[in-house]
């Protein structure tokens, strides 16, 4: 199986019959929700929505990409990696993996970056600090990868 373990955020979901198209495939928009249920989940081990209702502060999809490696197919199981690869100021890039169960291999990556807004004001904000923090537990190595992005 994939090596998971650098994902310390993985959500199973179940391939739903409706997911598929006329080609007997799921349909490649459908990737996008899984990825969305992974940040969902990832966002929750954060407690984001403290952020959201007490400063008026969250993330706002800016950008998402996917790379189909695979057909994935009903009836299956995949789980669904997220990991941060770069944390900045008022943003986030993260990673995702899917595998599939059914058929033991990756079947799709993707990325996606999320920007941070100030809901009341209306633009774009750095990222709270006890958040940043929350992040960095979370994902150790993304302190790393900041001091060598500050060194360069």
């Amino acid at each position: 199986m994939l090596d998971l373990y650098d994902y310390p955020v993985v959500v199973e979901l179940p391939v739903v019959w409706g997911e598929m198209d006329a080609f007997q495939h799921v349909n490649n928009a459908v990737y996008f929700r899984y990825f969305e249920s992974a940040r969902v989940k990832y966002f929750d081990s954060l407690n984001i929505l403290n952020y959201m209702n007490n400063y008026a502060q969250g993330p706002i999809l800016a950008q998402t990409n996917a790379k189909f490696l695979a057909p994935l197919k009903y009836p299956d199981t995949i789980s669904v990696g997220i990991k941060g690869v770069k944390l900045e100021s008022g943003r986030i890039l993260q990673e995702y993996a899917v595998w599939s169960h059914e058929t033991a291999r990756l079947v799709a990556k993707g990325e996606s970056l999320l920007v941070f807004f100030d809901y009341k004001a209306g633009r774009p904000c750095d990222i709270p600090k006890g958040l940043v923090e929350s992040i960095l537990t979370l994902e150790p190595h993304l302190a790393e990868a900041n001091k060598e992005t500050a060194k360069a």
